[in-house]
């Protein structure tokens, strides 16, 4: 069986590192909000480009504090809209409800999956304070529209990239920027199964806003600045020293792991042929993807009209597949005054996407695999 993701082996690359890295903090005797933590903060910031780099408990986390941290900043408060896709993971969706603001949601480009940059300004309302940006799958959702709309009406711009850490935009300046410098403030998750994957669950803000930054790092420490006195009310979100030790490791090899996803879908796009399944496109041509650092390829995402029976043929045939995602948040029992309404092009893509197995250890032989799997189709 082709694992859809193997995270033994990916984790086993990394030895003896890995290990080491584990043991140190072990033998540190100190485990919480220590040096391990420090240094990866500061290096994922260099990395990102941001100022500021501040680890927490999860993803959702992430953007919870961020939007929190706002709110206590006198931005924004309950009852604000915040544009958010409605094709997206809950997550997302999840920590705008959370503080009690209001999501707003947009139907995504059929062709990207992300978000719609022309359908946002129509649901721009004197209530809105920001746009949260989804990259989904890995590819970046950024686009001068947003760029422009941000401008116009004053919005914070949110990066959820939980799923696109080393993707890039090349902004309306002509400046790259990698996914978490390229909105006022970012929410990565570094879930087991993410391009830079901790051994549990792990996230980080990152930003390039001093008083964000500060207020971010106060309420994810119980609102607190000194030990005991609480400033806030905040909530216990730390990143531990064991995974920030492990995120270290896989940092140093994060640009290579990403080009080989990158090469992977390369070959996927080249040598799959079937009539009737629809390819994942980026916005320069599917040739050139091995090149175009815009997708990191966190998933490699395809659309068939009998998903299902898909997905049993290739199970049969020792592929391994996954669903992201299979319910639209509008239609989850979680969000149910939002069942009634209708998002046409979300509810195509939901019922129809299959995601293949893609990993920086596939070797040439299982993508083979794979591809001729659903070519015999």
């Amino acid at each position: 069986m082709i694992k859809f993701l193997d995270l033994q082996a990916i984790n086993q690359s990394f030895e003896p590192s890995l290990s080491q890295a584990v043991q140190r903090v072990v033998n540190s005797g100190w485990y919480l909000l220590g040096e391990e933590t420090k240094q990866f903060e500061k290096e994922y910031a260099a990395y990102c480009g941001a100022k500021h780099c501040i680890g927490v408990a999860n993803g959702l986390d992430a953007l919870r504090l961020i939007l929190k941290a706002w709110m206590e900043l006198g931005f924004m408060k309950e009852g604000d809209e915040i544009i958010v896709p409605a094709n997206t993971y809950i997550a997302s969706i999840l920590a705008i409800t959370d503080n009690r603001l209001v999501p707003v949601l947009v139907e995504p480009d059929i062709n990207t999956y992300n978000i719609d940059p022309f359908l946002i300004e129509e649901k721009i309302t004197e209530r809105t304070k920001a746009i949260m940006m989804v990259h989904l799958y890995g590819q970046i959702a950024m686009h001068p529209e947003i760029e422009k709309l941000a401008a116009k009406y004053s919005l914070k711009l949110i990066e959820d990239g939980a799923q696109s850490q080393g993707a890039e935009y090349i902004n309306a300046a002509g400046i790259v920027k990698v996914s978490g410098n390229i909105g006022d403030a970012a929410g990565h998750s570094f879930y087991p199964g993410k391009n830079l994957g901790a051994l549990g669950d792990a996230g980080a803000v990152t930003t390039n806003d001093d008083v964000l930054a500060a207020m971010v790092r106060t309420i994810a420490n119980y609102g607190s600045t000194k030990k005991y006195e609480n400033k806030f009310i905040g909530l216990n979100s730390r990143l531990d020293e064991i995974q920030a030790a492990a995120l270290r490791v896989k940092l140093q090899r994060m640009e290579t792991d990403n080009q080989r996803r990158r090469e992977v879908a390369q070959y996927y796009l080249t040598h799959i042929n079937k009539a009737g399944i629809i390819l994942p496109q980026n916005a320069i041509g599917k040739q050139s993807v091995a090149n175009d650092r815009s997708h990191v390829w966190h998933l490699f995402v395809v659309r068939n009209s009998n998903r299902d029976l898909l997905q049993k043929h290739l199970e049969a045939n020792g592929v391994q597949t996954l669903i992201h995602y299979p319910i639209p948040p509008h239609k989850q029992q979680a969000y149910q005054q939002w069942n009634h309404l209708t998002f046409p092009i979300t509810e195509k893509i939901h019922p129809e996407v299959l995601s293949l197995p893609m990993s920086p250890v596939l070797s040439k032989s299982d993508i083979a695999s794979v591809a001729a799997a659903i070519n015999n189709y």
